[in-house]
């Protein structure tokens, strides 16, 4: 198993349309991330920015989030939530979502 965190801003007055679409993942969203081994998704809001985490089970991480953002229902998902976010000055080109690195970690 491994951890992954990662980082982004919610744009300001989307906050509660964030929220709100996350009230209601649609039912093929959620299979979807559990075909792509993808366990413990928890997303947390505060001040102005949104902290994932996952928990992956599988063996090709690559390829099962590449197989999920090609989607078309992903797509289309992103596409909503992407119209919330926005990205952080410090990411790498062809990032999102900022990476995190895990610092500690206590089972």
């Amino acid at each position: 198993m491994q951890r992954y965190a990662s980082v982004i801003k919610v744009k300001e007055g989307m906050e509660e349309e964030y929220k709100r679409l996350h009230k209601a993942v649609w039912p093929e969203i959620l299979e979807l991330i559990k075909s792509c081994h993808i366990k413990n998704y928890s997303i947390y809001f505060r001040d102005g920015f949104l902290f994932n985490y996952y928990e992956y089970h599988g063996t090709d991480h690559d390829a099962d989030i590449k197989r999920m953002r090609d989607t078309p229902c992903n797509k289309e998902w992103n596409a909503l939530c992407a119209a919330c976010q926005q990205t952080l000055e410090t990411i790498d080109e062809g990032e999102w979502e900022a990476p995190m690195e895990e610092v500690f970690h206590m089972d």
